[in-house]
């Protein structure tokens, strides 16, 4: 049994009271459930799921929020050694962190102990490996629980449409939902966004991203002291079903943001990829893409992604127009150091404007936002966003994967669900996927494996 929380403020109560009562009549009249809010002198408690370092990140931003009154109750996680290491990390917040032994959850079921600590209202932190996503969140609505989830949301177009479905569930209940696309937050961005919407640098006519690093996502075969379902949990940036791989969990930022800033998502990719120096890797991902995604208008976004040692690295991404060109991240998230220029070379006598320096940080500013639009009220449902997000991420993937051209409508109503049985997965039960005859996990093989990524 977990120790019991302290009890609420009386308006918390009053609140949480006459929202269990209105939800059970809600449900019997057939009838929208009413709005579940934090009050303004209550503190919102927090429950973090999925200890690694995003989420710890996550959590550290929760408490963070200026005059937030928020204090993490709850932790859980598969990994003990991550689990432990979280919650030593996090006693640094004091008072705000109320997270004694009992309140530690490992295992499978975990995620669903550390959110019955909470009460209607209170957040829960999402940061899980992606494929774990959609059974967190349809937990937390039930609970009536505001959520924070980390990016990508899905990996593939079934739990896509899962998302969207719970998404309208959420805002049927009122509940605020944030979605770890930071960069969206961040004022410098939200400043270029409206400077090229007044023509700044004229009509959009190409936007570029680039990740390329030294080879996130590779991994070398099972340890033998741990279970194939453990190991590819663990490894999950080096599994589709997991994460939708490197593609899926790196470059969603990049496509995002650019996609945000044309105002649209494309809808159809056209990508080549390939595998190069695999050595003993036993992972999914291609160690190279190269992605023409098209908008609504023919407009392109040219995407490069690259995960090789030794190589060229560059993280930044750009908008060109008609009159001159923009830089809307310049190395990694933050800071964006966005400007705009009267040319396409973009050098300094081209400069026409940038934001001032230093600027906030984005991953503090998305989690402002969350808790203000609890405390206010206010309209927040990020996941219908951050579902589109994700699967046209997965889009450009599976372009590159299949090796032919794929619409949004193909990914999004396809029948492929990399793990259709995620939320029965136990530590030693059968792994979502399975190695072949040849002592290899299945892999993409473009051209030759043209209906499905592996």
């Amino acid at each position: 049994m977990h120790k019991a929380l302290p009890l609420a403020t009386s308006r918390r109560e009053f609140l949480q009271h006459t929202g269990r009562t209105a939800a059970a009549s809600a449900l019997v009249a057939g009838l929208a459930v009413p709005r579940v809010h934090a009050a303004e002198d209550s503190t919102i408690q927090v429950a973090l799921v999925g200890c690694g370092g995003r989420g710890t990140g996550a959590a550290s931003n929760a408490l963070s929020v200026p005059n937030g009154q928020t204090k993490l109750v709850a932790m859980a996680d598969v990994f003990e050694h991550k689990l432990n290491s979280s919650h030593k990390n996090l006693l640094r917040f004091g008072d705000k962190f109320d997270v004694p032994e009992d309140r530690k959850f490992l295992g499978f079921d975990s995620y669903k102990k550390a959110m019955d600590c909470l009460k209607p209202g209170d957040i829960v932190i999402s940061a899980t490996p992606p494929a774990f996503r959609w059974m967190h969140f349809a937990y937390a609505i039930s609970k009536g629980l505001n959520v924070f989830m980390e990016k990508p949301v899905t990996v593939d177009g079934p739990t896509t449409r899962k998302m969207i479905a719970l998404a309208e569930q959420a805002d049927q209940k009122n509940l605020k939902v944030g979605v770890g696309l930071m960069v969206r937050h961040c004022r410098g961005r939200q400043q270029l966004l409206q400077r090229i919407q007044d023509g700044e640098i004229g009509d959009l006519i190409a936007l570029r991203g680039y990740r390329m690093g030294g080879g996130g996502g590779m991994t070398g075969p099972k340890p033998d002291n741990m279970s194939e379902v453990m190991y590819q949990i663990q490894r999950f940036h080096s599994f589709l079903w997991a994460s939708g791989g490197v593609y899926s969990d790196y470059y969603i930022h990049q496509i995002d943001e650019c996609s945000w800033i044309k105002g649209a998502w494309p809808v159809k990719a056209h990508a080549t990829g390939g595998r190069h120096y695999r050595g003993n890797n036993v992972d999914q991902n291609l160690d190279s893409y190269g992605v023409e995604y098209t908008y609504p208008d023919g407009t392109k976004l040219f995407y490069y992604g690259r995960q090789m040692p030794g190589c060229y690295n560059e993280f930044a991404s750009f908008a060109h127009g008609t009159k001159g060109a923009a830089v809307i991240s310049t190395s990694a998230h933050t800071p964006g150091k966005v400007r705009t220029y009267k040319g396409h070379n973009m050098t300094d006598d081209e400069l026409l404007w940038a934001f001032p320096q230093p600027e906030p940080n984005p991953y503090q500013l998305e989690w402002d936002d969350l808790i203000d639009a609890i405390r206010q009220d206010k309209p927040y449902n990020e996941a219908k966003r951050g579902a589109e997000a994700s699967l046209v991420t997965s889009l450009g993937r599976m372009a590159a994967h299949v090796g032919r051209v794929v619409t949004y409508d193909e990914i999004l109503n396809s029948d492929h669900e990399f793990a259709p049985d995620v939320d029965q997965l136990t530590a030693d039960g059968p792994a979502p996927l399975q190695l072949q005859d040849d002592g290899k996990y299945p892999s993409p093989m473009p051209g030759v494996k043209s209906k499905r990524e592996y």
